[in-house]
């Protein structure tokens, strides 16, 4: 399943630490910090390693909850993982993830 130990990710002001692992994201299209490890098995887990940053990473995290919920997924159930893998392939690689029929954002507090 998804790791959230990835680390925070340095703000855009901060320089980037010397030896930072970076990547071409393909979410921001940019040079960016990569993640510390492969976040998920097999050969999306690799290719997320290789193309995704932290930045973007965070972002998925945050969409899975959303989709879990809406879903009404199990983390542990094979079946439940399969439709993440599937939503995080096209999140990062295909059109972008589509949102469950039906879902309303929350609304911004404010």
């Amino acid at each position: 399943m998804a790791d959230e130990s990835c680390g925070p990710t340095p703000a855009a002001s901060e320089p980037v630490k010397p030896g930072t692992r970076m990547v071409q994201c393909v979410k921001f299209g940019k040079e960016l910090p990569g993640l510390d490890r492969i976040p998920w098995r097999g050969e999306l887990g690799k290719r997320v390693y290789e193309s995704v940053s932290k930045d973007a990473w965070k972002l998925w995290l945050e969409h899975s909850k959303m989709i879990m919920n809406e879903y009404r997924l199990n983390p542990l159930d094979p079946n439940s993982q399969k439709i993440m893998e599937e939503q995080m392939e096209q999140f990062f690689f295909g059109e972008g993830a589509k949102l469950p029929e039906g879902y309303v954002p929350p609304k911004a507090k404010g």
